[in-house]
């Protein structure tokens, strides 16, 4: 069951052993698959799409490349007399303005077109009201699944809990669970009437019921895929779902924006997940005979992904990691009229400042800027955190005195960086500060702040002050970066691996629209440089 080579990567992995017979054999009485026959299924799954419907500026990922690979993919398993079906791990919700100022109405039309079967609810769903969320299921035409998501009136899941599909002789049970973290993560106000469970709470009871009606149960999850279950201050992931409770043959899962290259195996589930934005589409391929998986395959097949390489005269370019995947034309006339939209719409004006906020490269690497204050500001309060801290390199233009447009928003922050946050300990909070207090002036890396103060002598963070109060070696402090700085990016400690660490998944540009909507009109006087950082 190998792929055209013109459309391959390969991040590949074969022969993985399954101990999945016990889960197998539990599925119904009278189960429909005839004695020793061998049935070929195929599971093809994506997650954490947020808005990429579009390719991006170098031509990588994008629905219409993802339809043409799918197809050929589909086309391929047929011939092989095997069955397929695409599942989605969420949040498609939430990334690119084209996407947002239009509800995602691209990106729920081209599943569609892609022929999705299912998703799970993903926390950045609940971004917007119950009533665009239904909208974009009828737009979608597929099952939005969500076992624990409950209508807080009836006590019934608010979508539908799982749907099982008939797949040959076979009955594949497909659940949803999502986060329980949605809880802090989605808008309160559009959460009002909603009740979220605890995923595994609910699992514990459901899945035994599910193996009564199903010959396999796949549970696609926006929970995270946390190493060896360190979920740290994150809410319980697959590793702990599959853990605790027995049953799932395979964790479609999303959240976390891991690219596992291999399935992680735990308690006889596998656990699954493809990275982010459709740079990747997972092909899980196995033979179901005689009530169990007798056989796997796994591959992560890249879509369009490219990678730098230098020139022999010592240029760099970037060049396709594998041949390049043709846009299938009938996904690129739908979509197009949207990007045309959303490009235009990029002009809508979102607010207006007071004053000239400087984001001017040779100030704002080498001093602070009430520029730098107001983004700072603007990531700290949207993930409720203590202090916000901004690399200055990630700032590239001025935001002018006057209207305020989206445009004008995306020059200052162009790079479509994500806010994170990690909750740290005193003593975390301290070494983290010195080191980006540290940061050299002139670089892209020199540190903007919002919510703290301090001293910096001999390298060493001193007289810290949060919220105008000394530092309490007793309390947790949330502070809020990007995620570039988060993993490492521009030399600053990596804090993405910390148990405790939060890829919020808002766009850095709509995080700051979103201040200057509610905070219009800007007044620079708020934002004056205080002296953050004495040295």
């Amino acid at each position: 069951m190998k792929l055209n080579q013109r459309f391959i990567t390969h991040i590949a992995v074969t022969g993985v052993a399954l101990s999945l017979t016990a889960c197998s054999m539990m599925g119904p009485q009278k189960p429909d698959w005839q004695e020793d026959k061998e049935y070929k299924v195929t599971i093809l799954h994506t997650n954490d799409h947020h808005g990429r419907f579009w390719q991006n500026s170098n031509g990588e990922y994008g629905m219409a490349a993802r339809k043409t690979l799918v197809d050929n993919i589909r086309e391929e398993v047929a011939l092989d007399n095997g069955n397929s079906l695409l599942l989605s791990g969420g949040d498609i919700n939430t990334g690119v303005p084209e996407s947002d100022l239009q509800d995602a109405e691209p990106d729920f039309r081209g599943m569609k077109m892609l022929k999705y079967d299912a998703m799970a609810l993903g926390n950045h769903e609940f971004d917007n009201p119950l009533s665009v969320l239904k909208k974009q299921q009828e737009w979608a035409g597929f099952p939005f699944l969500s076992a624990n998501i409950l209508d807080a009136k009836t006590g019934k899941p608010l979508f539908d809990a799982y749907k099982i599909f008939q797949v040959d002789d076979l009955k594949i049970a497909v659940v949803g669970f999502t986060t329980d973290d949605t809880v802090k993560l989605g808008n309160p106000e559009f959460l009002e009437g909603i009740k979220i469970e605890s995923p595994i709470s609910v699992a514990k009871t459901l899945i035994p019921e599910l193996r009564k009606k199903a010959d396999l149960v796949i549970a696609v999850t926006h929970m995270g895929h946390y190493q060896d279950g360190n979920y740290g201050g994150n809410a319980p992931g697959d590793v702990t779902l599959a853990r605790t409770v027995p049953g799932i043959d395979v964790i479609v899962g999303g959240h976390s924006q891991n690219p596992l290259t291999q399935p992680d195996e735990q308690n006889g589930t596998l656990i699954l997940q493809a990275h982010e934005w459709g740079k990747y589409v997972g092909r899980l391929d196995f033979v179901y005979k005689n009530g169990a998986i007798v056989w796997s395959e796994y591959e992560l097949i890249p879509v369009n992904l490219k990678k730098k390489v230098t020139t022999a005269d010592g240029k760099s370019e970037r060049v396709f990691i594998e041949e390049e995947i043709p846009q299938d034309p009938t996904m690129l006339a739908m979509l197009t009229p949207f990007q045309e939209k959303g490009q235009q719409g990029l002009n809508v004006e979102v607010g207006f400042s007071s004053a000239d906020f400087v984001g001017d490269r040779d100030q704002v690497r080498n001093q602070e800027t009430n520029l730098g204050n107001l983004i700072a500001l603007a990531m700290k309060q949207k993930v409720n955190a203590d202090i916000g801290i901004m690399n200055s390199g990630g700032i590239r233009d001025n935001l002018e005195k006057g209207i305020v447009t989206y445009k004008s928003v995306l020059k200052v922050q162009p790079f479509g960086n994500m806010v994170s946050y990690v909750d740290f300990s005193a003593t975390e909070l301290t070494d983290y500060l010195s080191a980006a207090a540290a940061k050299q002036a002139g670089t892209g890396a020199f540190a903007q702040f919002d919510g703290v103060s301090l001293t910096l002598k001999d390298g060493k963070a001193t007289n810290i002050m949060v919220a105008g109060k000394a530092l309490d070696m007793n309390k947790t402090y949330r502070v809020a970066v990007n995620n570039y700085t988060a993993s490492g990016g521009d030399g600053y400690p990596k804090i993405s691996d910390h148990p405790n660490y939060v890829n919020s998944g808002y766009v850095d540009a709509d995080v700051l629209v979103e201040y200057i909507q509610k905070n219009s009109p800007l007044d620079g006087a708020k934002f004056a440089p205080t002296g953050a950082v004495k040295r």
